[in-house]
């Protein structure tokens, strides 16, 4: 029997996987491991969320199918965080769509527009759903780079002119993972006239929105006038909300692209439990708190980690948002690679990071850093890491930590 699938045939090994497979072997062993290496929140979601999960459940009729594209009341709760928050209208029958996490959505919404052979711009490094999506899907990736700024302009202007077929799709993720690079909302103006100009799709993927550190909320590309005509936009109550194992997500914006991803849904799925759906709308209808919240502990945190790495001898620029430092290697160690450098911080120093290579080829000489351990852990791995740099010939920072 063949077993030489196609579509698996296209994806090559996922090396971040390595990584996890050694801290679950250390695990089982007994070490004690910090795990710095998978966006996995470890905080709760509000109480009154919780509260309205159990008290759906409890009823006898919340037990059967839901609905694929979402029950009413949770696409109509995030059209109107979408006019709080943007100040942009959303149609809730019509522009928006309830998923199972932005991952699920931006999976379907590929297969869903994809024909083989189409070619796709996506960013390297970026968040490996935004290729490996469209390459399940059978489609050829071009990158483009990460960073906003003229050579990013470059990059599209050439993909436009030089690639054959012309590309169909542009995906674009800020604030980024793994880079947590950020962009104003010039910068999607001056997206939305070039994917106008060159009649290309836009998807963007807004997860982390509400994690921003530098006081200035991040933009949605769907606040530039016009930005319906050419785009969807993905997001996702995993961080925010605290709540990444509900599998609550959403997309939302142009029609054809809302009608094309929620058919294919009706396909596939029957929706979240409604229980879970019920209280996401009790979370982005509810008190707010806890975003605020979310946000200055995501700032503390990130600020310990600079301020601790940096003593034991790891200079990390600090992130502006999300819940990721983007951590270039040591020098000293920048021979190893991403990858064997992580495996040696797992083996070494019990602190697990994910290495950016499997974010893509650019990712190469960088780790990303996920701020999901608390401030006592964070200090814990600091000091385990001091300790492999010394190791290593590596000199820390000549102060005492506070």
């Amino acid at each position: 029997m063949n077993d030489d699938f196609y579509r698996i045939r296209r994806l090559p090994p996922y090396v971040i996987a390595e990584v996890n497979a050694m801290r679950a072997a250390a695990r089982a062993a007994g070490e004690d491991i910090i795990d710095l290496g998978m966006g996995n929140p470890d905080l709760p979601p509000p109480p009154h969320v919780i509260d309205k999960l159990c008290e759906v459940a409890r009823k006898p009729d919340a037990h059967g199918y839901s609905a694929s594209k979402g029950i009413p009341g949770l696409r109509r709760a995030q059209a109107g965080y979408y006019q709080r928050r943007f100040g942009v209208e959303l149609d809730p029958e019509s522009e928006v769509v309830v998923t199972l996490g932005s991952k699920e959505g931006l999976a379907n919404l590929a297969q869903a527009i994809t024909a083989p052979g189409d070619v796709v711009l996506a960013p390297n490094p970026s968040y490996p759903i935004h290729t490996f999506g469209f390459i399940i899907a059978g489609a050829t990736i071009r990158s483009v780079p990460t960073t906003p700024d003229e050579r990013y302009w470059d990059a599209l202007d050439r993909a436009v002119k030089f690639t054959v077929p012309k590309p169909s799709v542009l995906v674009v993720g800020y604030p980024s993972n793994p880079t947590a690079e950020v962009v104003d909302l010039a910068f999607y103006e001056r997206l939305v006239a070039w994917a106008k100009e060159h009649q290309i799709w836009v998807l963007s993927d807004l997860a982390y929105s509400e994690l921003y550190y530098d006081g200035v909320p991040t933009p949605s590309i769907l606040q530039v006038p016009g930005a319906k005509d050419v785009a969807v936009e993905f997001t996702s109550m995993s961080k925010t909300y605290s709540m990444a194992g509900w599998r609550m997500g959403f997309a939302v914006g142009n029609k054809q692209l809302i009608a094309a991803l929620t058919r294919v849904k009706s396909y596939l799925d029957y929706g979240a439990f409604t229980p879970i759906q019920a209280a996401a709308v009790a979370a982005i209808n509810g008190p707010q708190d806890i975003v605020d919240q979310n946000r200055e502990l995501y700032k503390r945190r990130r600020d310990i980690l600079v301020e601790s790495f940096g003593r034991a001898g790891w200079e990390i620029p600090p992130s502006r948002a999300s819940m990721f430092c983007w951590a270039p290697l040591p020098p000293a160690l920048a021979h190893l690679g991403s990858l064997e450098f992580s495996k040696q911080l797992l083996t070494h120093a019990q602190v697990a990071v994910a290495p950016g290579v499997g974010y893509g080829e650019d990712g190469e000489g960088y780790v990303r850093i996920a701020m999901v351990e608390n401030e006592h852990r964070i200090r814990q791995a600091a000091r385990n890491v001091k300790r492999y740099l010394q190791s290593m010939g590596v000199n820390s920072v000549a102060k005492k930590a506070g």
